[in-house]
């Protein structure tokens, strides 16, 4: 390759992260980061340690789990932790690491990928980050702060930051004829983020966006409200049990079925402490009916399994977009079960955090002082915007904007190069 980059373009996903480039001249796609992932350029935002020495990433992280014999960490979702003030480390076989050393060991083996890839030394970069992190002024700020060290520590040492909504919308903005008023949805794993921006022909300026706003809701929080609400039983969360020399029947504390429902905390929590716990109310149960279930707990917890219940989650939430009904089925020895679940359930369980995405998509349409029917255009991109009922609820939410569809994990960050781009042209 004789046209080198000098600035990578990183999108860290909750659920997927993605690696563009760019120099002065032009932007380069985005590029194979993992060549065992149906879409090679999609690598998943999963993380494997055996130890802080041995690490693996992508589908390489859930191969090395099983080869390791379920010992180790596998780490989903921890984009999710960014702005918690109660989360700064956990542990990594009998050491403690900080969220920064293990997305900083991410970032590396990306940067390194495309060193490799470009048979060159990058050390700029822009890197995507939700329009909110937290609605938090303190949290939003931290979650930057940890990812700049994160990305540090992976070896870049001038760093910049753009929003994902507002990259989706320089994605868009070259396809566009006429000056329109526009509305990007980025709607991923953790956040669903917005952009309103007046766009024309040239595309926009900083000053044509008009307002971002976003919330920390998104498809992993329909994950968990799945589980809460489907699969949450075939774990023990309607069991009763008495502590010893107690008499009264005492119900599955709410913290253990919030961490089950919690895509982000299952993979990341104390093993030790709560198997520990669980293994007290499995004691003392009052139902022997329901020990099979808080087996299944145990296993989930001590094994790291949180990754295999929320893919079968996943993968069913999905064919539930156009099926009537389906079954959450893991087959996972330990912890196998099958679980029927319809759209109703879906709907039922996502009625909450589909009313705060939308409800943050009004506050944002506030911030820029314009009203639902003035938007022309509803830009849609991000894995959860597959889902119809989320979509069709933004969509209903602008009743004047034609819908277009971006592409769903490509579009930020074929956006973060072209403002990547720009950093370079400006210095």
């Amino acid at each position: 390759m004789t046209e080198k980059p000098t600035i990578y373009a990183i999108d860290f996903g909750t659920s997927n992260s993605l690696l563009a480039a760019a120099s002065a001249e032009r932007t380069f796609d985005p590029i194979p980061l993992d060549p065992d992932a149906p879409d090679p350029t999609v690598l998943r935002s999963a993380l494997y340690f055996a130890s802080l020495e041995d690490a693996a990433f992508g589908t390489a992280a859930i191969r090395a789990l099983v080869a390791n014999g379920f010992k180790g960490r596998l780490i989903r979702s921890i984009k999710r932790h960014l702005p918690s003030k109660v989360f700064s480390k956990t542990r990594i076989g009998y050491r403690q690491a900080a969220i920064e050393d293990l997305i900083g060991a991410f970032l590396r083996c990306m940067r390194d990928r495309a060193n490799r890839h470009f048979d060159t030394d990058v050390r700029r970069v822009v890197m995507g980050r939700p329009a909110r992190f937290s609605n938090d002024d303190s949290e939003d700020r931290l979650a930057q702060e940890r990812l700049m060290r994160a990305a540090m520590r992976a070896g870049f040492e001038d760093i910049s930051f753009c929003a994902e909504p507002v990259a989706a919308a320089y994605d868009f903005a070259e396809d566009l004829e006429t000056p329109r008023v526009v509305l990007v949805a980025d709607l991923g794993g953790g956040t669903s983020d917005y952009t309103v921006v007046r766009m024309g022909a040239r595309g926009f300026l900083p000053e044509d966006v008009q307002a971002v706003g976003g919330v920390a809701v998104a498809g992993d929080a329909i994950d968990g409200a799945l589980v809460r609400g489907v699969v949450a039983p075939h774990f023990g969360s309607l069991a009763h049990y008495r502590v010893p020399f107690g008499a009264n029947d005492l119900d599955m504390p709410s913290a253990l079925i919030q961490i089950l429902s919690t895509p982000a905390d299952l993979t990341i929590l104390d093993r030790d402490r709560i198997a520990e716990q669980l293994q007290r109310i499995r004691a003392g149960l009052t139902e022997e009916r329901e020990r099979p279930a808080l087996d299944r707990f145990i296993a989930l917890v001590e094994d790291g399994l949180g990754f295999t219940l929320y893919d079968a989650v996943e993968a069913a939430k999905r064919r539930l977009s156009h099926d009537e009904r389906t079954e959450i089925t893991v087959d996972e020895a330990d912890i196998a079960f099958r679980a029927p679940a319809t759209r109703a359930d879906l709907e039922h369980v996502a009625a909450g955090p589909r009313e705060q995405i939308v409800a943050s998509l009004h506050k944002t349409l506030n911030a820029a002082a314009i009203r639902p029917g003035d938007v022309e255009i509803l830009c849609l991109t991000g894995g959860t915007s597959r889902m119809p009922l989320i979509a069709d609820a933004i969509s209903h939410a602008l009743p004047n904007a034609a819908v277009r569809r971006l592409r769903s994990f490509h579009s930020v960050v074929n956006g973060l190069a072209k403002s990547a781009r720009e950093v370079v042209a400006r210095t």
